[in-house]
């Protein structure tokens, strides 16, 4: 079986606090128990969960939907982005299997980079590092006005802008990507490949900045 790699690269920073992070480990389980009633996501999607603040974790390991457990992420630290990047590219090198003269290897993963804040340190290597990568798509989503659309621009496929960093916004955006992640799974069982054509459009919480048209 392929495997649709789906990797979540979340924000912990300290102005995630509150409100923010307790929406986003709701949404987070929401996003899993949505997927778990999709029977082509249950086939086919692994997630991997990579929390940043000013270091990077991969907290959850490319796990199949009914053996992941939703992590409890708290709040520290600063924006560490590029920091961020580069793990991701590292941990996509190491986990998803790629496709050989005998055999297939895994779908190109789905990633997407949710931040409330602008980048804290050097985001050149992690670019670098995460453009070197395969990928179906990259999604960046600036959570609020005081996140930094320009430096998602300056990586993702994708880009959208919630309203705000409230809870209903960051809720609407997680439910959004199981929807991107389900059509994506859907696309894949028939036959329409990895790309996984346009996404689902967007919520009104949620402001499209630039969405690519594969």
């Amino acid at each position: 079986m392929r495997r649709l790699p789906v990797y979540l690269v979340l924000d912990k920073s300290y102005s995630m606090s509150g409100e923010p992070i307790n929406a986003v480990n709701q949404g987070l389980q929401s996003l899993v128990d949505m997927l778990r009633q999709d029977p082509h996501a249950l086939e086919t999607v692994y997630l991997s969960v990579i929390e940043f603040s000013s270091e990077p974790i991969q907290t959850i390991p490319l796990t199949d939907l009914m053996t992941f457990q939703t992590p409890a992420i708290k709040p520290d630290g600063m924006t560490g982005l590029g920091a961020a990047l580069m793990l991701t590219a590292e941990r996509i090198k190491a986990e998803v299997k790629q496709t050989t003269a005998d055999t297939k290897g895994d779908w190109r993963p789905l990633v997407f980079v949710f931040t409330d804040g602008a980048a804290t340190d050097d985001m050149s290597k992690g670019i670098a590092a995460i453009k070197g990568v395969s990928l179906a798509k990259l999604i960046g989503c600036a959570a609020g006005k005081d996140a930094d659309v320009e430096d998602l621009k300056s990586f993702a496929t994708d880009v959208v802008q919630l309203d705000s960093n409230s809870a209903e916004s960051i809720r609407a955006f997680f439910a959004w990507v199981s929807a991107s992640v389900s059509m994506t799974s859907q696309n894949i069982e028939g036959g329409g490949g990895d790309a996984g054509g346009e996404l689902p459009p967007p919520p009104k919480e949620i402001q499209v900045i630039n969405l690519s048209k594969d």
